[in-house]
């Protein structure tokens, strides 16, 4: 699997700038140098009904960094190539970022609204790679905010 102290960071990015300003989801985990302590980040800036930025950051374990790496390296998203991705547009962009020991990728792409965006790309293949391990890490993190705080809508 690799060691845990070896370098790790991911991050998401997806986002648009329209007629409510800036909006954007975004949510990194990152390893310290010491390799025992993990952070996860998250923050959410939605202007739609006057909504304000909600942030969060929690301590994670080194076995959920573990699960994190073990569905990247599963996934084989560090294999693929974003050059005949979907190019960000009016609808915004979608950003993945990881490093995994000397391993560095780093991905744009146009905001997928459903696998139909996906099969018709010139890379299926791979934006479905793609697609699939960003809905996996957006439902853990939307587990874990769960888990660690409690958001109760107005």
């Amino acid at each position: 699997m690799g060691s845990t102290n070896e370098p790790f960071y991911l991050r998401y990015y997806s986002g648009h700038s329209g007629r409510f300003g800036h909006e954007f989801l975004e949510f990194d985990f990152r390893v310290l140098g010491d390799g025992r302590s993990a952070f996860a980040r998250y923050a959410n800036n939605s202007n739609y009904r006057n909504d304000s930025l909600i942030r969060k950051e929690m301590c994670i374990s080194s076995l959920m960094i573990s699960e994190i790496k073990r569905m990247v390296k599963e996934s084989e998203v560090m294999k693929e190539d974003d050059t005949k991705w979907p190019q960000k547009n009016k609808d915004g962009r979608q950003e993945l970022e990881i490093r995994m020991g000397n391993d560095h990728i780093s991905f744009e792409t146009a905001k997928i609204g459903s696998l139909h965006d996906v099969t018709e790309s010139e890379d299926p293949e791979g934006l479905r790679v793609f697609y699939y391990l960003v809905q996996d890490l957006k439902a853990l993190v939307f587990s874990l905010i769960s888990l660690h705080f409690k958001i109760k809508p107005i």
